[in-house]
């Protein structure tokens, strides 16, 4: 049994080999196009984001009711300070990674999946002007639908919230009571 799964991994790593050797030139040149607009290499910076911003979360839900505000404040700023020593410590590897495995990940994955002609649609809708022009506009739609939520639904969530930090805050002064 454990030969047999090791034959096919074998064989698809030799497939996926074959596959990347035999990408035309023109096919080639439209997944390099794609890959410039789409930015997958970012997938592995989305993947730093999340646990630095979970370690964030969690730091200032712990400090919440155990020190004075100016403490809090000063205690989050630090830690803000060593996740920006994080992210540039480990950005530029993840980055060279990325850029590393992409040939070998992406490139034959797509070569296998598009034809040439669908390839050529998706430059054309990654590199429309329209598209960039939509992208242009999402910060601005973003912030706009968020003024109007917070203001349409801010007298109802916000006792809420302070609600719900102060429950949170009775939990953890009582299990950190000694």
């Amino acid at each position: 049994m454990f030969r047999s799964v090791i034959a096919m991994f074998v064989m698809s790593l030799a497939a996926s080999a074959n596959a990347q050797a035999t990408i035309s030139p023109a096919k080639e040149q439209l997944i390099n196009r794609i890959l410039q607009s789409w930015h997958v290499e970012n997938i592995g910076l989305t993947m730093l984001q999340e646990p630095v911003s979970e370690s964030l979360r969690q730091s200032r839900s712990l400090l919440q009711g155990r020190t004075s505000a100016e403490k809090q404040e000063a205690t989050m700023k630090e830690i803000g300070e060593f996740a920006k020593e994080f992210y540039a410590e480990t950005t530029p590897l993840v980055r060279a990674s990325a850029q590393k495995l992409i040939p070998s990940t992406v490139v034959p994955i797509m070569a296998e999946k598009f034809s040439e002609e669908e390839l050529r649609q998706i430059v054309a809708l990654l590199e429309s002007p329209v598209k960039k022009k939509f992208e242009s506009l999402i910060p601005e739609m973003q912030s706009a639908l968020g003024k109007k939520i917070a203001t349409d639904t801010g007298p109802a969530i916000d006792p809420k919230i302070q609600n719900l930090k102060q429950r949170i805050g009775l939990s953890m002064r009582a299990a950190i009571a000694p």
